[in-house]
């Protein structure tokens, strides 16, 4: 934002040194790495609980099936699986990690052994083709599925992939080191010698190669799918992104009610118009002899305080922060649109500033440290308001408003005075109060009083 006439000469050195701008495509991967991290984050604590509660459903699951002591087996694999998610929400960042590459590897290996080994408790003296076949794989697209709440198209397609080379190493493993049960393979040709086909699919000898090919096959389809999907979800993320350091630039100058209705607008500012506003002008004292015997950073931290305070009163009172000014600030009221309360707002903020540097005060005098002495301008009449730039947008308010302010702001030190206000000011607050109001109460008239830059005097009301 910008304004007509720049601060007093006191604030000179306040703005030395031209400020290092960064980049929109900077800001841009800033928020947007900030966002996906934040997605990130949530998606991975979403796919742990629901690995935890797919983990307790199973274990919960296996005594109603098969009631036997060898389920101890698959119950200690379900914890080591919910150790795994435990370390990979340790180890969750944008994309895909190292670590979490490994720990992906982990749980796949692991996923492959439970159902390609035989359970070691087991009595079962299957062949290791019929433990292979015996339809384990449908738990890799648990597995699967709940990847894709991490919102990281990498770890689906890391799912699809090592699943699909574990598969066909499995189906390579089980072919060398199988031993065919010939009495088996005989059983079942005598009883289906009439179906040939139906005879090698139920042989307990036989891999099925072609069904496992299709097997593996179907399941990159479904994750060479979801990883499209969640890299689309990903990009509508950095679109939300962007959205959000629009909002989040806007907050930093509007009061948030006025960022609302910014939001829900196509472009409001950039239609130049003349309005009536109110212009609060705060400086802080005698900051260059103050900060003159403190260190930078002491002088930093008291800026950094002293704007806070004040961010929060302009705010508070649906004001608009138009910028800081090294050791003061600027703010408008009406803007960017005009309201029924800019006057009595403005005045509230001040006063309402006020409180809150005598309160800092008490604070800084608990600790031995110097008080804050503050002083404040206020005016009220028409300026000029829109966008101005090319490439470069900034929202300006221009206008002899603005320099009477600033200027207004600058007498409290002659006057020995804490606040100063126009007549305009005063008189529109009390028409939008009705004239009872605690903001009006108890300031003092000066007629006449010369205005450097007007060729009359005008009625300032001053607050000690």
């Amino acid at each position: 934002m910008t304004n007509q006439e720049s601060k007093p000469e006191e604030d000179a050195s306040g703005r030395a040194g031209a400020e290092t701008v960064p980049d929109d495509s900077a800001l841009n991967n800033s928020f947007a790495e900030a966002a996906l991290e934040r997605h990130k984050r949530e998606g991975t604590e979403l796919a742990v609980k629901a690995r935890w509660a797919a983990m307790a459903l199973i274990s919960i699951m296996l005594p109603f099936i098969d009631f036997r002591t060898e389920i101890i087996y698959y119950h200690g694999l379900a914890l080591i699986f919910a150790l795994i998610g435990w370390v990979q929400l340790r180890v969750a960042r944008v994309g895909l990690s190292k670590a979490e590459l490994f720990l992906l590897f982990c749980d796949l290996a692991l996923m492959t052994v439970v159902v390609t080994v035989p359970n070691p408790l087991s009595q079962n003296d299957w062949p290791l083709p019929m433990q292979y076949r015996s339809e384990g794989f449908m738990y890799f697209y648990v597995l699967l599925a709940i990847g894709t709440l991490t919102y990281s198209w990498r770890t689906v397609r890391g799912i699809g992939t090592i699943t699909a080379g574990f598969w066909i190493l499995a189906l390579g493993l089980m072919w060398l080191l199988s031993d065919e049960n010939a009495a088996l393979t005989a059983a079942a040709d005598a009883a289906f010698s009439q179906y040939g086909e139906m005879a090698y699919i139920l042989n307990p000898n036989s891999l099925l190669y072609y069904i496992r090919v299709q097997e593996v096959v179907a399941f990159l389809i479904v994750a060479a799918t979801l990883a499209v999907s969640v890299r689309r979800y990903g990009r509508l993320l950095i679109g939300h992104a962007a959205l959000e350091r629009e909002r989040a630039n806007l907050a930093r100058y509007f009061s948030p009610n006025v960022v609302e209705e910014l939001s829900q607008n196509d472009e409001p500012l950039k239609q130049v118009r003349t309005q009536d506003i109110a212009v609060l002008f705060v400086d802080i004292v005698g900051f260059t002899r103050y900060s003159a015997d403190r260190s930078s950073e002491e002088v930093i931290e008291t800026l950094r305080q002293f704007h806070h305070r004040m961010e929060v009163e302009v705010f508070r009172h649906n004001g608009t922060l138009d910028k800081y000014l090294g050791d003061g600030l600027m703010a408008t009221f009406g803007t960017p649109f005009a309201g029924d309360a800019d006057a009595i707002n403005a005045l509230r903020c001040a006063r309402a500033m006020i409180r809150s540097v005598e309160q800092w005060n008490a604070e800084r005098a608990s600790t031995g440290e110097q008080p804050i002495r503050a002083s404040f301008g206020l005016h009220y009449g028409p300026a000029v308001l829109g966008d101005i730039g090319s490439n470069r947008l900034e929202f300006a308010v221009i206008g002899n408003t603005v320099n009477i302010a600033s200027r207004v702001e600058a007498l409290t030190r002659g006057m020995s005075v804490d606040l100063a206000a126009t007549d305009e000011l005063l008189e529109r607050a009390r028409r939008e109060v009705n004239g009872g109001d605690q903001a009006v109460a108890g300031l003092k008239r000066h007629d006449n009083v010369a205005i450097r830059g007007l060729e009359t005097g005008m009625t300032v009301w001053t607050l000690s």
